[in-house]
């Protein structure tokens, strides 16, 4: 009675073991297929004329020679400062990919696809985008009034 119930033990063992490595695969991230890697940085002064929609919650700013289409930065309750890709994720780039903002939505000229600028998520996908793709995030630092924006 004792072997089978350490049988039985090792064997339990052996299987919950085996579950929890197989469970712990590394996902890779998932790049935009269709952006390439840009590398910047570029600090915005809050106290400037040019950034001063900055200053109020849902206040953007299109900064049209930060990567690749320009980078749209966001304030989304006066601490947390979002900074998105102004270009369209949900297709090749081209002509009509830059993002025009409205309110506190980026919308795309090519499909009239629209994105929430306090989440990225794309919130009109059509039923062919498979999986369809959310903005690209930049990062942010808040400096004392000077935000960093850096890929």
């Amino acid at each position: 009675m004792r072997l089978a119930t350490k049988t039985f033990r090792n064997i339990s063992l052996t299987v919950g073991l085996s579950l929890l490595f197989l469970g712990c695969g590394k996902e890779s991230i998932q790049r935009n297929p269709y952006f390439v890697d840009i590398r910047f940085q570029r600090d915005l002064n809050l106290s400037l004329p040019l950034f001063n929609s900055l200053n109020f919650v849902g206040g953007s700013v299109l900064i049209p020679d930060l990567g690749i289409s320009g980078v749209i930065v966001f304030n989304l309750n006066g601490n947390t400062f979002l900074a998105w890709e102004a270009t369209c994720p949900n297709h090749n780039v081209k002509s009509c990919s830059a993002l025009s903002v409205n309110g506190v939505l980026a919308e795309c000229n090519c499909e009239a696809y629209s994105y929430s600028l306090a989440t990225g998520q794309l919130l009109n996908p059509a039923e062919n985008l498979k999986p369809p793709q959310g903005l690209l995030y930049y990062q942010v630092q808040n400096l004392n009034g000077i935000l960093r924006v850096l890929n």
